[in-house]
This record gives structure tokens, C-alpha cells and sequence, in this order.
């Protein structure tokens, strides 16, 4: 197994090279499926993490939330990163407290967000003095831990470019290792961001989106959230409502079987 700093540091190396698409595993099972797949990185999902815990997203605490790091990141030896949310806590201090939490627990990176799920998108003086503890405490760290900044406008109704970019160039100046702005969409609004900073941008991949668009717009990262816990969620429900409804057992045959990575 690779030491904490290695893979820090290959996790660093990959954001400089050809841009890659990060899966965002849900437990450790999901964890090792996309390392055998030959994934070179993950990142956890807070939806996703929150649906195994049988809660909805925004529910998890920060002691469960290291927890879930822990388990990934015993489970393969890839690069982990942590989706923190917003830190558990409006004030700077909560923000860094999650990166070091998540850097105990294992985690090589670790995302802090700009809202607060009761008093909505902070103000860009709170989010920036956030963003500035966060890399302290990153910096503080003895290993390379990348720190995203994640400007939250387009999944929390102010899809508002112009602030989406100003609140990014903001984080980048505080430090910010990477930038990210969930739920922009097109090539176009993934180009303005990306040719307005100059951190890489990860970009959330949703329906209807293709890994060459993003690409073609600048995109270095590409995650999916919770799109693939949804997807498996999705068989889940079909299968067990064909066995309820017409007693078909024949959607308990799979095509491919994840055994020979859980061994």
C-alpha cells in the first residue's frame, strides 16, 4: 500500500496532467469496483454516502463523514477525496477542523462549499475567510493535501455566472488548489469559467453531458456526485419491483459480477 504522502502526491500529479474522470463511490464495495475498473482516484459523495446511512444529503455528521473516509481508503489504494460540504460549520474554524478531520481519517483532498443548507450562500467575505482556513490547515498538513473551493450558486437557485466566477477567482486567490462549480452545464459556461481562472475546474458530470464537451471547454477533473449511487439504486428499485409485482426472479441474473475485486 502506498504511504499517505504517495498518494498525495500522485493525486496532485494527476490534476497536472490529462484530465481525468474521478468516480465518487458510495461505500467500500463501489470503492473497489472502480479501482478494478482502473480508476486512479475517488472521491466521496455526500448524497450518495447519506443514502447508505438511510438519510437524505446534508445529513451526515463530520465523526461519520471520517469514518466513510476511513473505510475507502482501507478498502483500495488510490488517492481519496473528501466531499466536506461545508465544513460542518459556518465559521472558519469548522472548515478547518473538516479538512483535518478528513486528512486524519485518510483523505489526500478534501472540498469545502460556500452554503450553509439553513441560511443559503454565504456572503463572499465568510466564504473567502473560510476558503483562507481551510488552506491553512492544508498547509499545516505533512503531505501535499489538495484543497477544492467549491461556489455552490447553480445547484442552490442563483445560477449566476458572473458571481460564480468572481466568488472562484476569490478561492483561487486564497489559495484554493482546484475550483469547482456544481451544476454548470454547457461547453460554454464550462469555458467561461474555466479561461477565467487559472486553477484547474472540476466539473460535475450530468445527463446529457459527454466527457468531450467538458474536455473542449477546459474541464480537468470530471466527478459524478451521486449520479452512480443513483444508478444503482435505479436497478435496485426495478429489480425488487419486478420480483413484487410479478414475482419475476429472472432480474436477479447479472451480467457482470463485482466478486473478483472483493476478494
Amino acid at each position: 500500500m502506498r504511504s499517505q504522502a504517495e498518494k498525495a502526491e500522485a493525486f496532485r500529479a494527476l490534476h497536472a496532467g490529462p484530465p481525468f474522470v474521478i468516480p465518487n463511490p458510495w461505500d467500500a464495495g463501489s470503492a473497489r469496483i472502480f479501482a478494478g475498473l482502473g480508476f486512479e482516484a475517488l472521491a466521496t459523495t455526500s448524497s450518495g454516502f447519506a443514502y447508505t446511512l438511510g438519510r437524505g444529503d446534508g445529513s451526515a455528521t463530520l465523526d461519520e463523514v471520517a469514518e466513510h473516509v476511513t473505510a475507502l481508503n482501507e478498502a483500495t489504494d488510490l488517492p481519496v477525496s473528501a466531499d466536506l460540504e461545508n465544513g460542518y460549520g459556518a465559521t472558519p474554524a469548522d472548515a478547518a477542523r473538516a479538512i483535518e478531520r478528513a486528512a486524519a481519517a485518510g483523505a489526500v483532498g478534501g472540498s469545502i462549499e460556500d452554503y450553509d443548507p439553513s441560511d443559503g450562500l454565504y456572503p463572499l467575505e465568510q466564504a473567502v475567510a473560510r476558503v483562507e482556513a481551510a488552506v491553512a490547515a492544508a498547509r499545516s498538513l505533512s503531505f501535499s493535501f489538495t484543497l477544492t473551493a467549491r461556489a455552490e450558486n447553480h445547484i442552490r437557485g442563483n445560477p449566476d455566472l458572473d458571481d460564480t466566477i468572481a466568488r472562484l477567482r476569490a478561492y483561487a486567490d486564497a489559495g484554493a488548489d482546484v475550483l469547482y462549480a456544481p451544476g454548470i452545464r454547457s461547453t460554454e459556461e464550462i469555458r467561461a469559467v474555466c479561461t477565467a481562472v487559472s486553477k484547474p475546474v472540476n466539473v460535475l458530470a450530468l445527463p446529457g453531458m459527454s466527457l468531450r464537451e467538458i474536455v473542449a471547454g477546459g474541464g480537468q477533473r470530471i466527478s459524478v456526485g451521486g449520479g452512480l449511487t443513483w444508478v444503482a439504486a435505479d436497478a435496485l428499485i426495478a429489480a425488487a419491483t419486478a420480483i413484487r409485482d410479478e414475482g419475476d426472479f429472472s432480474v436477479l441474473t447479472v451480467e457482470r459480477s463485482p466478486r473478483e475485486w472483493l476478494a
